[in-house]
């Protein structure tokens, strides 16, 4: 199993590389004075998102971390051939997939039972837990479009006054991800079906969902398939920014609730700094962190969502489970290829 996961995901690590993470690679690390416990984390998530949140982390602990961003397909693929020999405590995903991915690979440990206990049983699993929401949404122009004019269901979008008007990531983990959940949620056929529509309708293909709104705000394209996250971030820096987020209908494919999240790596030593960590993540300071600074959805009860969001619960996507995603998450890559959508 471990070898067909490499042999795939490393055959598709050139386009991921080149934009799967939240925007692109990098590679830092974060350290503070404290007790003598060290932390490595392979992070999927970008740097400019949670630099600060391990800078906070080792505020509140004294634990000194070590990071290695990068792209979260990317990591999975690092770590499944690192194996037990991995110097890896902790993998920060932006994405289930990629959870999923190492869990198959069999090199996570069990999720601790406090901890699996303040989130939601939809957004774990028994070997890796969810850290905040994410929901897949529809970005379009406010200067071109109406609210009233967009399709309800991303399977809409095949229709022929949508040619050269949309744009999306296919290398991006979260793209990836959705698409894993249309296979899932609707078959193998009209998911292919769905893909190849796309190819037709003559798309702009981005690196990321930064790139995909910025590309909405320039004219460049009409429409966007992107996380919800992007607008907030984006509005915040650039008041003004002509785009907005459109939700699909409740169950449609096309309004899936990721989740990034972690996994301990079972062939840590480090596991007492591995669980505070977590602990810190799921702590009142670390979900706040998450809803106020990346304007995701906390996973924690009790802690306010974002502002200009829906609530959690009331955002449906398709009837799969999050730990379906991993497994399919080499053969999505490999269909992509196949569609043309990714070189």
């Amino acid at each position: 199993m471990k070898r067909t996961l490499l042999a795939i995901l490393a055959l598709a690590l050139p386009a991921a590389v080149a934009g799967c993470g939240d925007d692109e690679p990098s590679s830092s690390s974060s350290a503070g004075g404290g007790d003598g416990q060290r932390l490595t984390v392979y992070s999927g998530r970008n740097e400019r998102l949670v630099g600060d949140l391990f800078k906070q982390f080792t505020k509140a602990t004294g634990v000194q971390v070590q990071v290695r961003y990068g792209d979260s397909a990317e990591l999975a693929a690092t770590i499944a051939e690192e194996g037990d020999a991995s110097p890896a405590d902790v993998f920060f995903s932006q994405d289930a997939g990629a959870l999923g991915a190492v869990q198959q690979a069999g090199l996570l440990a069990p999720v601790p039972a406090a901890a699996a206990a303040k989130v939601p049983e939809r957004f774990r699993t028994d070997r890796w837990i969810g850290t905040s929401g994410r929901a897949r949404v529809v970005a379009y122009s406010t200067e071109r479009l109406k609210a009233s004019q967009l399709p309800s269901s991303i399977l809409d979008f095949c229709d022929d006054r949508w040619e050269g008007k949309i744009g999306f990531p296919p290398p991006n983990a979260s793209f990836q991800s959705f698409v894993s959940a249309m296979r899932i949620a609707l078959g193998e056929e009209r998911a292919r079906d769905w893909l190849e529509c796309m190819e037709r309708q003559d798309p702009t293909l981005l690196e990321n969902n930064i790139q995909t709104e910025e590309a909405i705000a320039d004219g460049e394209i009409d429409v966007g398939f992107v996380n919800h996250y992007y607008l907030p971030e984006l509005k915040a820096e650039r008041p003004g920014f002509p785009v907005a987020n459109h939700f699909l209908k409740a169950g449609d494919p096309g309004s899936l609730v990721n989740v990034a999240g972690v996994g301990l790596l079972a062939s840590s030593e480090r596991q007492d700094a591995a669980r505070r960590f977590l602990d810190h993540l799921l702590s009142p300071a670390g979900q706040r962190y998450f809803s106020t600074r990346t304007f995701e959805y906390p996973l924690v009860a009790g802690i306010p969502r974002p502002r200009e969001t829906r609530p959690l619960e009331d955002v449906h996507g398709p009837d799969i489970a999050l730990s379906e995603l991993g497994e399919k998450l080499p053969s999505t890559l490999e269909l992509l290829q196949d569609v043309g959508l990714v070189k």
